[in-house]
């Protein structure tokens, strides 16, 4: 995934202007993932609003968006599209071929920090249960490798800022939950992935200033 939109960014801003290539970029992005991981985060923000677990639960399993929701899914696409936007054009293919990678990463470092629901047998809950000690090792030593010759010095800063927003939020959805749910590690993905973004931006930004 990383590849086709570092291959696809490197075309689209030689025909069009940032922005808007940025947009094209971010919009293939999303569409090659399905908006899965965008649904999970929505339905997450959605069950924040709930008075109690299971309240919580049931929103989160009703199919309709609400208004949560669909706030939290403008404001990441508006600070993603800005922020890949902002991005110098050095530093923009790294950036995207490393953000899925952290993003793909988060969900096994969330399982093993995080109990599945009670009483949830989905495929998430099968998630969390599956991922084990080796597996979080095996794929941290691969992200910080990748991270680190890809956008050195800043991608292990960067690669740390998307893991440790992803944390926060799996905490904050388990506490809120009594535990995690597929939809919890689908918004690990994209946030863990904005946080990438974010921190280059910035690093980027305070390297030039």
């Amino acid at each position: 995934l990383g590849l086709v939109l570092a291959v696809a960014d490197w075309l689209l801003v030689r025909l069009f202007p940032p922005l808007l290539s940025a947009l094209l970029v971010l919009t293939a992005w999303k569409l090659l993932t399905g908006g899965i991981h965008l649904d999970g985060l929505a339905d997450c923000l959605d069950g924040l609003a709930a008075r109690d677990p299971r309240q919580a639960l049931a929103i989160m399993r009703d199919s309709r968006i609400g208004t949560f929701g669909a706030m939290g899914l403008i404001l990441l696409l508006l600070l993603a599209l800005v922020a890949l936007a902002e991005l110098p054009r050095m530093v923009r293919g790294g950036t995207l071929l490393m953000a899925p990678l952290v993003g793909r990463y988060a969900p096994l470092l969330l399982a093993r920090g995080f109990p599945p629901v009670a009483g949830d047998h989905g495929s998430g809950a099968a998630f969390i249960r599956s991922v084990s000690g080796a597996a979080l090792l095996v794929g941290g030593a691969i992200v910080a490798i990748i991270a680190g010759v890809i956008l050195w010095p800043h991608g292990l800063i960067a690669a740390a800022t998307g893991l440790g927003t992803a944390w926060v939020a799996g905490w904050l959805f388990s506490r809120r939950l009594r535990g995690l749910t597929g939809d919890g590690l689908g918004a690990a993905v994209e946030l863990a992935e904005l946080g990438v973004l974010l921190a280059v931006a910035a690093l980027s930004y305070l390297a030039a200033v």
